[in-house]
């Protein structure tokens, strides 16, 4: 029960192409975000849908795999964790972003050109 205690699952699409980094000790990372939809009938009965953003980050392998064969648009299935971090900015505020680190990726919508 211990990976319930934070734990994300998500099917969207990619909104840009994954933009990778590799460090010196030949870890590599990819950064990418991930659009989720959910349709409903507004209250004029009217088909709406509301589009929620999610950043995510992947290491080694599935940054790798994400350099790979992810491109804008892509269909993809992931498993992952929230993660927050905290900086400061140039004047001095402290700034928070919360992401996803990605466990697992299933690209679901078939090879990209």
């Amino acid at each position: 029960m211990n990976n319930l205690r934070n734990s994300v699952r998500l099917y969207g699409n990619l909104g840009m192409d994954p933009e990778t980094k590799e460090f010196a000790t030949d870890r590599k990372m990819a950064k990418f975000s991930l659009a989720t939809s959910e349709s409903y009938k507004d209250k004029d009965g009217n088909k709406a849908t509301e589009t929620q953003w999610h950043n995510l980050i992947c290491w080694g392998n599935q940054a790798e795999i994400a350099s790979k064969y992810l491109k804008k648009g892509s269909e993809l299935a992931i498993e992952g964790k929230l993660v927050t971090r905290q900086w400061e900015d140039k004047e001095g505020n402290k700034r928070y972003t919360t992401e996803i680190v990605v466990n697992e990726l299933l690209l679901t919508g078939g090879k990209k050109d």
